[in-house]
């Protein structure tokens, strides 16, 4: 007969049945439970309160930022009304202003009109004795209206300087120290590369030649022979345009666009690279300032002995010859250089953003 133990209340096998019944879970009793740290929870509070608070300051900011680019919106958007509103109100008020004008103006064939007057009777009466010029049109733009050819010419060169700062792409220096021509970001990536490697350099140089193909179409030989016959030509014909000014019909203007389509048909059939040879951003430079300034001083000095009255010393010539007219020969060589050189320039900065 067995005996009952004293301890079966706390044996094994009790806990055993007990756990399998689902009465009771023996490992939670038997595990020890770790205090926590309170040095450790006061951290972690502290850094759960700092996080809450950058969230929070982050949550506001973005808030702010949403309302603000709200608000310029909506600024922008009054703005353009403004802007719009005001432009019409302009634009009608300066042709109600020219419309009054208009009714003021003196009858067509009245003998009061202002054009009625003796400048013009005096420009084809004296203006072969004064000026020495056959072309009497060429006489007055470059002998009486001179200054306001020089201003002319000076707005040529002005709009070309301001068509250089706007479309002229960076350029850089390579291992070799040749210029070249940064015309997107993955010529740029290479030629970091070339930089770095100097081994690299002739590949580099095939990329940019076949990149440099979209501005030099060096294979189009109907071109290039046509170009062989014609832009002699046409330089022949835009020079003889420009001596001849004081004689017959043309000058400057008309005989420099003759000469600056001649470099653009060049420049077309055997692209830039030759250009460069003959042509390029230094000669721009020296052609139009060396005009534009002897223009100005020569002009100045005959407009002050003028004024006062005393001998220039410059030759009128016999009129019909070629070396005739004094300084208006001189004159339209500095104009017809600085319309071909402008041009060119124009055609160049609006095709490849150089020279």
């Amino acid at each position: 007969m067995s005996r009952t133990k004293d301890n079966y209340n706390r044996s094994r096998w009790l806990k055993f049945k007990r756990w399998v019944g689902g009465e009771i879970d023996p490992l939670a009793h038997g595990m020890e439970t770790v205090k926590p740290d309170p040095v450790f929870l006061e951290k972690e509070a502290k850094r759960e309160a700092v996080r809450q608070e950058q969230e929070a300051k982050a949550a506001k900011e973005q808030k702010i930022q949403d309302l603000r680019l709200v608000l310029e919106k909506q600024e922008l958007s009054q703005y353009q009304k403004f802007y719009r509103i005001l432009s019409i109100i302009l634009c009608l008020s300066i042709s109600l202003v020219l419309l009054w004008t208009i009714t003021y103006l003196p009858e067509i064939g009245d003998a009061g009109n202002p054009d009625n007057n003796e400048v013009s009777a005096r420009y084809i009466e004296q203006g072969l004795k004064e000026t020495g010029a056959v072309n009497i049109v060429t006489g007055m733009i470059l002998d009486y209206r001179a200054f306001d050819t020089f201003g002319e010419s000076c707005v040529l060169f002005i709009a070309s300087c301001c068509v250089l700062v706007l479309l002229r792409i960076d350029q850089g220096r390579d291992v070799a120290g040749t210029v070249q021509d940064r015309n997107n970001a993955k010529t740029d990536k290479h030629r970091d590369i070339a930089v770095k490697d100097p081994h690299s350099l002739e590949n580099l140089k095939r990329l940019e030649a076949a990149n440099d193909r979209l501005y030099e179409p060096k294979n189009d030989v109907i071109l290039q022979k046509c170009s062989c016959v014609l832009v002699p030509l046409i330089f022949v014909f835009g020079v003889y345009i420009v001596l001849n000014g004081h004689l017959s019909p043309g000058g400057g203007f008309s005989g420099g666009a003759v000469l600056g389509s001649g470099l653009i048909l060049y420049l077309n059939a055997f692209g830039f690279q030759k250009m460069e040879k003959i042509f390029n951003e230094k000669s721009y430079r020296r052609v139009t300032l060396s005009a534009l300034t002897f223009y100005c001083l020569a002009k100045s000095y005959s407009f002050f002995t003028g004024a006062n009255h005393l001998e220039s010393g410059i030759p009128l010539g016999t009129p019909g010859a070629i070396l005739s007219s004094g300084l208006i020969l001189p004159l339209n060589i500095c104009v017809g250089l600085v319309v071909a050189c402008t041009m060119y320039a124009f055609y160049a900065l609006f095709r490849k953003g150089g020279m």
